[in-house]
């Protein structure tokens, strides 16, 4: 399953329409080249379950997790950019909120492999063909393995 998005705005609004399906326990991997998107649609995402949409939501980039306390659960935005190992991951303690919180995960090639099962994968990147000048423009392509993922997405976000 794939969505384009034409702008900014559109990638913003299919984050928060995602983020509304969302519940304790999931796990959101983004995947994408350096300025895909993904820390814009977390940022959307993030500020959606916020319900603020001037919410400070600084990139995880340098500290490796941000934590946010949304009225549903904790929200774990976390970029493993500059992880080496899927192992490192476990010294970040993710792996005990797994299950009481919501996971955002930029780079998560780099997270351990178990963790991939439930997870619903989306993987950013521009459209090709995309008019030059119109570098906002995204293709969102979605995978998993959850009966779940495909319900929600069907359900109106495609």
């Amino acid at each position: 399953m794939e969505k384009k998005c034409s702008n900014q705005a559109e990638t913003e609004k299919l984050a928060a329409a995602i983020a509304s399906a969302a519940k304790a326990g999931d796990l959101f991997a983004l995947n994408g080249d350096l300025g895909a998107g993904k820390s814009t649609f977390a940022r959307a995402f993030i500020r959606a379950l916020l319900d603020n949409p001037e919410a400070e939501v600084p990139s995880p980039t340098f500290t490796l997790v941000q934590l946010y306390d949304v009225p549903l659960c904790s929200v774990f935005h976390t970029d493993l950019y500059r992880i080496k190992d899927p192992d490192e991951v476990y010294d970040l303690g993710l792996d005990d909120e797994r299950g009481d919180s919501i996971l955002l995960v930029e780079w998560p090639d780099r997270m351990p492999a178990e963790w991939w099962d439930n997870a619903l994968v989306l993987s950013l990147k521009q459209p090709e063909g995309a008019p030059v000048g119109i570098d906002e423009a995204r293709l969102v392509t979605f995978s998993g393995n959850e009966e779940r993922w495909h319900q929600i997405l069907k359900g109106g976000f495609l």
